[in-house]
């Protein structure tokens, strides 16, 4: 699964961008569950064992990844993977990697309940645990978690998990046996199939899982108009047509790709985890558009609307306001909720607008005591399209908000996300009558019993960053539950879909009584993430009959065709072992495909005709079957084996025997292939007479060589196969120069060049062939490949690109068609590379060459875009993996060819990425550019400024530079430049530092004014740093959080915390009414020890600077509801997660 960068941590995913040699995490595309039959069985006493790693000069490790030694559980080697830098998160990204997967037997599996965690030196029961379970096999060989905690936590001394630059980690595995996950077949146990994952498409399978299963949805979607002229990946409706009638009569799990390129998706979509509840909001816009005008519209409308009343009523005066609105889900806040009843309370409730949250009442001005609320109105009962026979009156569908407290924050602010694992309850049935129908609004229409059954349960395992998703649902609402997990369908209990989905943690039973006695408990990471549940009133209508009947004709008749014809290819395979495959080359393919589709050789043998034959065949039988084909009688037929060269080539070696044509297809085929593979490939020799009509092929002779002829012609560039002859071996080309000049068309003295192709990887080798030495001493046989041309005259070489064999050849061999792309106009749009599927204006190809240096390549780009000077051009690589520029650009002659800028570890792209810079960039090199977020002293304004200086230059060359660019409070104000992370100050840098080693990535810097009472500090004064801070609940345990932007205090002797807090109140101008909440704690350590007014706070800070005290400060604790800055000075630009988005 894919990290979904508006997800928490607890994601159970490995999206790898790195591929090195040796064992490495690979791409989970599915949580893999053993199988029901297999959970239920009693297993006694399971292996289990606890791992401690402790890690040494932790902040020193230079490789991105780092492996624990070998353990061993239940038999079976395992290992921790860590990535102490992060995998492409800025959190410790750790997994449970299976050691020795490289040398498993073929299809292994071992399942595991495991637990990492990282150990707080300081105080132990903050430690950092998290657990999961997983099956591994060949595909995941390794599971955890990409975002454990974040870096900030890790590194900040304060906090105890980096203690003398060491780490200590501590891995729990319980190893449980399972059947094999392989040899299950989904549509014999359950009768249903499921979906198979393209990367990271597990919430987009759950959701089409349910939305099929629901048949009156399923039946309105075979109604929509198609026509057999449509085509499934161009057409939304017929694709989903496609993908439904497969689910419903598939005896496998079905494709989604049809579906997906159909949304106008590429692959990258495919990999990027989204929400599931997302994506049905913007399918249900899709279909529901793609509807209109047709006997089905309206269809979504009708069986998923339902509406609410909001109103404000007045209470000092007689005025009240209601609006009505629709929804298609209810998104309900789970935080504090015992079960979903608790949840429409939170919903429906009552709140008071008082003080500043007073409302506008028209005629009646401010009014400060209003009541707002929220009330339900039962779904209104409609009908639907005309070809149906009955009205429909539908169920509601409610969206559980996931198990995550959201935080009001910008796309770009730090501030984590709170993941709520509290035990939630929904019930079977669901009454939203109860209480005297207390959710229904006045106007609701109360004869309709409004009960309504639990049809699905759509599950998301893992944390806000990512995870898994799969559905638990009752197709026919009978007691039997089932779970859709990707291309796995299993029976389940109603426990496992409901109890088990309510989250809470769970406590393993002991498995080795005489050890590790504590209780194995884990946080369930499953967690009821939406939720279907259809009005009992309704239900019979709603799970209806669906049949062929119901599918258009052109729909079955392209369907069924499809099926036979997937059918045939099972066939075809199970009986590849009774058959070889004969690829006959000619004459023809080769003139077809030389100077077209090849240059190199002279054939591509997957492009010619093929037989499938018996292997039992006679051989001579074969050549009746070519008789037929070609019309050339088998007396007129001579074949040739092909054979590969040391030097890679590929070319006809001799021709058969009359014994080995004796033989059988098979017989043959394994004489001639020592790969063993089920083709033999041949090359058709035919002579033709003067007629054109075959005749008898010559005699062959071990004097005689086949030889074949390309013909170059400079001047248009083209090369092109023009005959084979047969020549002598103690003969010399000279005496078929005649014959060479009849078969180009040029006249019988033409002067002519001859060359031998002799291999072409890895590099071109292209000799000149001596036309008065023999063809033996040129070491001429049989296959051999001669390229010749008219001799060039003198003068006339420069008029021609590329004037002989060799140079065209290696031009082609070398030849590349890049794709420029504009890399800010990358960064500014949130699609992958193209606007509904169309290139950018900004970006164009070039056809260029591998060799070309960097200075070819940027002239190249400069030209294209009509910049006079190439040295303004910034290159950056493409990563393979991610898909996006690579985070560093390509420094000034960085690289010596093009090839070296394609090349991505061991993948090769065709994406280049440019930027056109202000000035040259050897002369941007020399310089250091700085993001500088400069804070106005009097106004609540935040500016960022690009310093952009010499390498050599100092902080004060920074503030000097800045002070031209900024509105300073008056003209003496002097500045300072601080070092700002996570809403800290970490330092504050003397003047005279060198900028060079200042990293703005991933640290703020921040300047501001130095206040006037800062720079006259007497002997009893202290200059404290004050945080603002929230605790937040999590892992069982406190932590703080801290939010906003830090700043200094001066503190006087004898001052009380009365007084402190009368200077922040002014400094900061909070309202009294809000100021009354805030809480003030001296904090160490990350513990807060809470003040009270009479506290005198200077005797708390005993150190007098402020360079390295960032983990002692003054805490403000209050609500995060300050407003959210516009900019984000260190946004990772890898980071972002596109939106759902459907093109077509």
């Amino acid at each position: 699964m894919f990290l979904d960068s508006q997800q928490e941590d607890e994601e159970m995913l490995v999206p790898h961008s790195d591929l090195v040699e040796g064992p490495q995490p690979m791409e989970v595309v599915t949580q893999v569950e053993p199988a029901s039959t297999v959970e239920n069985q009693p297993v006694e006493d399971p292996p289990s064992m606890k791992f401690t790693w402790t890690i040494e000069n932790f902040s020193r490790l230079n490789t991105k990844k780092h492996y624990s030694e070998v353990f061993v559980v239940g038999g079976y080697k395992w290992r921790i993977l860590s990535f102490p830098k992060g995998n492409n998160v800025d959190h410790l990204s750790m997994y449970l990697d299976v050691a020795d997967s490289a040398t498993l037997p073929y299809g292994w599996s071992r399942y595991a309940q495991f637990s990492l965690a990282v150990v707080n030196q300081i105080h132990s029961k903050y430690s950092i645990k998290k657990d999961t379970q997983h099956q591994f096999n060949a595909r995941e060989s390794d599971w955890g978690f990409t975002s454990f905690m974040p870096l900030s936590d890790l590194y900040d001394p304060s906090r105890g998990y980096l203690v003398n630059d060491m780490v200590v980690v501590e891995a729990e595995v319980v190893v449980r046996k399972v059947l094999d996950y392989w040899s299950y077949d989904s549509k014999k146990e359950t009768g249903y199939v499921g979906l198979k994952n393209q990367g990271a498409t597990c919430y987009m399978n759950s959701l089409l899982q349910t939305l099929y299963h629901i048949p009156y949805f399923r039946k309105a979607v075979y109604h929509m108009p198609t026509t057999e002229n449509d085509m499934p990946t161009g057409s939304i409706p017929l694709a989903l047509q496609s993908l439904f009638y497969k689910l419903q009569y598939n005896d496998t799990s079905v494709a989604t790709k049809e579906l997906t390129k159909s949304f106008g998706w590429d692959t990258y979509d495919s990999f990027m985890q989204h929400d599931v509840q997302e994506l049905n909001r913007v399918l249900s816009e899709k279909l529901e558009d793609k509807m209109k005008g047709t006997v089905v519209e309206g269809t979504i409308q009708k069986l998923f609307e339902g509406h609410h009343m909001n109103y404000i009523e007045c209470i000092n005066v007689d005025y009240k306001s209601t609006r009505k609105e629709s929804f298609y889900d209810l998104q309900l806040d789970v935080k504090g909720c015992r079960d979903i009843y608790a949840s429409f309370d939170k919903y429906v409730e009552v709140e008071r607008l008082e003080g500043d949250n007073k409302y506008h009442a028209e005629e009646h001005g401010l009014q400060f005591t209003c009541i707002i609320c929220i009330e339900m109105l039962v779904v209104i009962p409609a009908e639907i399209f005309k070809s149906m026979d009955s009205p429909l009156e539908v169920g509601i569908y409610f969206r559980m908000l996931r198990r995550v407290s959201c935080l009001l924050t910008s796309p770009c602010s730090s501030t984590p996300t709170e993941e709520i694992n509290d035990r939630y309850e929904f019930p079977l049935q669901l009454d939203l009558d109860r209480e005297n129908g207390k959710y229904l609004s006045p106007e609701a229409d109360r004869s309709v019993r409004n009960l309504y059954t639990l049809h699905s349960v759509l599950v998301h395992s893992g944390g806000v960053h990512g995870g898994h998703y799969y559905a638990f649902i009752r197709p026919t609402l009978s007691d039997q539950w089932f779970k859709f997990d990707d291309e796995r369908v299993t029976k389940e209990d109603i426990k496992r879909a409901l109890e088990e989905q309510y989250g809470g943690e769970e406590e393993l039973p002991q498995t080795n009584p005489g050890f590790n006695n504590a209780p194995f408990k884990f946080t369930k990471y499953s967690n009821a993430y939406m939720l279907v549940y259809i009005r009992e009133s309704d239900k019979d209508k709603i799970i209806c009959n669906v049949d062929e009947k119901d599918i258009a004709e052109h729909l079955r008749i392209r369907l069924k065709k499809e099926q036979e014809e997937k059918e045939d290819k099972r066939r075809y395979k199970a009986q590849a072992h009774l058959y070889t495959i004969i690829k006959v080359a000619r004459d023809e393919d080769l003139k077809e495909q030389i100077g077209r589709d090849i240059y190199f050789d002279l054939v591509d043998h997957d492009k010619v005709r093929n037989f499938r034959i018996q292997k039992q065949m006679p051989f001579s039988h074969f050549k009746e079957e070519v008789a037929k084909e070609f019309g050339i009688p088998v007396q007129f037929q001579r074949f040739w084996i092909w054979a590969k060269r040391q030097n890679h080539t590929y070319r006809p070696n001799r021709p058969l025997t009359p014994q080995e044509e004796a033989q059988s297809v098979g017989q043959l085929r394994e004489v001639s292939n020592k790969a063993h593979n089920a083709e033999l490939k041949l090359f058709l020799e035919v002579e033709l007479g003067q007629d054109l009509r075959p005749i008898a092929p010559p005699d062959k002779t071990k004097e005689d060589i086949l030889l074949f002829f390309k013909l170059y012609d400079p001047e248009k560039g083209e090369l092109r196969y023009v005959g084979r002859l047969f020549v002598k071996s103690s003969g010399k080309p000279m005496e078929i120069l005649a014959k060479l000049n009849q078969m180009a068309g040029f006249a019988p003295d033409e002067e002519i060049e001859l060359y031998e192709e002799i291999k072409f990887e890895p590099c071109v080798m292209c000799e000149h062939l001596d036309k008065r030495t023999s063809f033996r001493l040129s070491q001429i046989e049989d296959g051999d490949i001669i390229c010749f041309q008219k001799s060039p005259p003198l003068q006339g070489e420069e008029d021609c690109r590329y004037p002989d064999v060799p140079s065209f050849l290696e031009y082609v061999h070398n030849r590349q068609d890049a794709s420029l792309k504009d890399v800010h106009s990358f960064h500014l749009m949130d699609s992958s590379f193209s606007v509904n599927g169309k290139p950018k204006e900004d970006d164009f190809c070039l056809e260029l060459s591998k060799l070309h240096t960097y200075d070819d390549v940027v002239e190249r780009v400069a030209r294209q875009i009509g910049l006079d000077d190439p040295s303004k051009i910034r290159l950056t690589s493409h990563n393979c993996y991610s898909q996006q520029p690579k985070p560093q650009p390509i420094k000034y002659r960085g690289v010596e060819h093009l090839s070296d800028m394609l090349v991505h570890y061991n993948q090769t792209s065709d994406i280049l990425y440019y930027e056109v810079l202000d000035i040259p960039l050897p002369e941007l090199q020399g310089l250091k550019n700085l993001k500088v977020a400069f804070h106005h002293a009097t106004k609540d304004e935040v500016v960022i400024h690009n310093i952009r200086l010499p390498k050599q230059s100092t902080v004060g060359d920074v503030i000097n530079e800045l002070k031209t660019k900024v509105e300073l409070s008056h003209p003496n104000a002097e500045l300072r430049l601080l070092e700002v992370f996570y809403h800290k100050i970490y330092k504050i840098f003397p003047p005279n530092e060198k900028i060079e080693n200042i990293n703005d990535q991933y640290w703020t810097l921040r300047a501001e004014e130095i206040p006037e009472e800062e720079k006259n500090l007497g002997p009893h004064d202290r200059l404290i740093h004050v945080y603002h801070f929230t605790k937040e609940t999590g892992q069982n345990q406190m932590q703080v959080q801290n939010f906003g932007e830090p700043f200094f205090l001066v503190i006087h002797e004898g001052e009380t915390l009365a007084e402190v807090k009368a200077r922040i109140q002014k400094k900061l101008q909070v309202p009294d009414e809000d100021f009354a909440k805030w809480k003030f704690a001296f904090l160490s350590l990350g513990r807060p020890e809470y003040l009270q007014d009479s506290d005198i706070v200077f005797t708390r800070f005993q150190r007098r600077d402020v360079y390295g005290a960032w983990e002692q400060y003054l805490g403000l604790e209050h609500s995060d509801n300050t407003p959210k800055r516009s900019y984000a000075v260190n946004q990772n630009r890898h980071t972002f997660e596109k939106p759902v988005k459907i093109y077509n």
